[in-house]
C-alpha cells in the first residue's frame, strides 16, 4: 500500500528553477510599452524592479539557480510533502487516485513564501531597504512580511480593503512580521484618493491596490515593488513545487492524468504543472491540465485574450493576457487571492494554445468541497484552494461514472486558519452566489487599450 505521505530530504530539495519559456516554440507576446505600443525595455521596469527580477522576467534560460542563501530559508519548510488523499478518495466511493501536495506547511501557510524569499533576496541584493506591495486575502502579504523581515527590509502592504475587513488576523500576521498595512484603497495616494471621492464605499481591487504599491514605490527613495504572481520571474520561482512534486511521483511510481489547482493571477497552479507540460511523460500520456476559478471573477473562462494593463490607474506595462479589464471590480466574494482581472501571460498563452482547461465555481459550491475534505481529509482549505478541490472532487466523481482509475494531483495551496469568518457564514446559509453578468464583463471591456497585433 502507498503511503499516505510521501517525503523527499532536505538533500533533494531543487537546486534550480525551472523556465518553461525555455521550452515554447515560439515566444510569449511581449510586454508593450503603453506610451510606444513598442515591447517594454528593461528600463521600462527599472523604476519598480531590481535589475536581477528584470533579467529573469525575460530570460529564455531553462534552468535559474538558486541562491544558497534563498535555499536556507525554503529548507525551513521544504521539500513539502504530496499526500495521499486516501479517507475523500473512500468518502466519494471513487476508483481514482487523488494526491495533494501540501503547500500550507509554509511558515505563512500558502504557496506565496516560496517567491517572496527570492524577491526579498535579490532586493536585499540590490541595497534596496524597502518593498511596497498588495495583497488580496493576505496570503501573499503574509508571505513577503515573513521574507522581508528575514532580510531586514521595510515591508508596506496595501490589502484590498474587502478582504482587510474579513481576514482580520492575516493582517495581525503582517504586523507580527514587521509590515505596515494599509486598507486599499486609502487616502495615502493620488490613485486612492481618486478612487474614493467618486466612491467612497469602494471595497477595492487587486488591480486598484497594485495601482497604490506602485505609486507608493515611484514616490519613494529606496523603494521597490514586489508582485505575487502574473508576472514570469514569479511563476518561476513557484516551479519548485512542480519539480518536488514530479520526484515524488516517480518515488511512488505514479504518473498523473489530471493535474488541478486555484487560478487568481495563476502562480500555484503554474508552479505545479509547468514542470510537466513539456515533459516527454505527457506527451505519451496527455495530462490534463485544470485551472479553476470564481464565477464571480472568470477571468479565464470569459476573459478575451487582449493587451491589458496590470492595475487600475494603468501604470503598468501592457501585458497580453486572458483580462476583464483594468476598471473590472468583482464582488466581495471571501477567496480574496482570486479576484484579479487578470491572468498570467505565461498561463494565458498556454491557455490560449488550448493546452489547458478552466472552470468556475460559485462559492457555495467551493465551500461546500471544502466542508468535505476538512470532514475526510482533518485539513481545513482557504477558499481559494477550496476551487481546486471542488475541482478535485468532480473529476474523481465522473471517473467514477466511467469506472476508469485515474491519478488526480493537485495543488493544496494554503490552508484556511484565517478563514474561518467566511466558514462560518457558509455554515450559517449566510453566503450568496455571484456570477458576473455578461453585460457587465462587456461594459469593462469597452476601456481595453487598442493595441493592432
Amino acid at each position: 500500500m502507498t503511503d499516505h505521505r510521501i517525503i523527499l530530504s532536505k538533500k533533494e530539495l531543487p537546486k534550480s528553477w525551472y523556465n518553461i519559456q525555455a521550452d515554447f516554440s515560439k515566444p510569449v507576446p511581449p510586454a508593450l510599452n503603453p506610451a510606444t505600443g513598442k515591447p517594454a525595455t528593461a528600463e521600462d521596469f527599472a523604476p519598480i524592479f531590481p535589475m536581477s527580477l528584470i533579467e529573469q522576467e525575460v530570460s529564455v534560460e531553462r534552468w535559474i539557480d538558486i541562491p544558497e542563501e534563498v535555499l536556507d530559508i525554503l529548507s525551513i519548510w521544504r521539500p513539502t510533502p504530496l499526500i495521499r488523499a486516501r479517507r475523500l478518495e473512500q468518502f466519494l466511493d471513487t476508483p481514482a487516485k487523488i494526491y495533494f501536495k501540501d503547500e500550507s506547511v509554509s511558515p505563512a501557510g500558502s504557496h506565496k513564501t516560496n517567491t517572496a524569499v527570492a524577491q526579498a533576496y535579490y532586493n536585499k541584493q540590490a541595497g534596496i531597504k524597502r518593498i511596497a506591495t498588495e495583497t488580496g486575502a493576505g496570503q501573499w502579504g503574509s508571505a513577503l512580511a515573513f521574507a522581508t523581515n528575514f532580510f531586514g527590509i521595510e515591508c508596506v502592504v496595501y490589502m484590498v480593503k474587502i478582504s482587510y475587513e474579513q481576514k482580520p488576523y492575516r493582517r495581525s500576521l503582517m504586523n507580527v512580521w514587521n509590515a505596515t498595512v494599509y486598507p486599499s484603497p486609502t487616502q495615502n495616494t493620488k490613485t486612492g484618493r481618486m478612487i474614493l471621492e467618486k466612491n467612497p464605499g469602494c471595497l477595492g481591487s487587486l488591480g486598484i491596490a497594485i495601482s497604490e504599491a506602485i505609486e507608493d514605490t515611484v514616490t519613494h527613495k529606496d523603494t521597490k515593488y514586489a508582485l505575487g504572481s502574473v508576472l514570469n520571474h514569479v511563476l518561476m520561482h513557484q516551479s519548485i513545487i512542480g519539480l518536488e512534486t514530479k520526484k515524488q511521483l516517480k518515488q511512488v511510481g505514479e504518473t498523473p492524468d489530471i493535474m488541478i489547482g486555484c487560478c487568481g493571477g495563476g502562480s500555484n497552479f503554474a508552479g505545479l504543472i509547468f514542470p510537466f507540460v513539456f515533459d516527454p511523460m505527457n506527451a505519451k500520456k496527455q495530462i490534463r491540465f485544470i485551472g479553476t476559478e470564481p464565477t464571480a471573477c472568470p477571468t479565464l473562462t470569459k476573459g478575451p485574450y487582449r493587451y491589458d494593463f496590470g492595475d487600475t490607474a494603468q501604470t503598468t506595462p501592457l501585458i497580453k493576457m486572458h483580462t476583464l479589464g483594468h476598471n473590472f471590480i468583482p464582488q466581495g466574494i471571501h477567496a480574496g487571492g482570486l479576484r484579479y482581472h487578470g491572468m498570467a501571460p505565461l498561463v494565458s498563452f498556454l491557455a490560449n494554445q488550448g493546452m489547458i482547461e478552466s472552470v468556475s465555481y460559485h462559492q457555495n459550491d467551493i465551500f461546500k468541497a471544502a466542508i468535505t475534505f476538512a470532514r475526510t481529509e482533518g485539513r481545513v482549505p482557504a477558499p481559494e484552494t477550496a476551487h481546486a478541490i471542488k475541482a478535485v472532487i468532480d473529476e474523481a466523481l465522473k471517473a467514477k461514472q466511467e469506472g476508469k482509475e485515474k491519478t488526480i494531483v493537485f495543488n493544496y495551496s494554503g490552508h484556511g486558519f484565517f478563514d474561518l469568518a467566511s466558514y462560518d457564514k457558509y455554515l450559517s446559509n449566510q453566503l450568496h452566489d455571484f456570477e458576473y453578468p455578461d453585460e457587465k464583463i462587456a461594459e469593462s471591456l469597452k476601456d481595453l487599450p487598442n493595441i493592432k497585433e
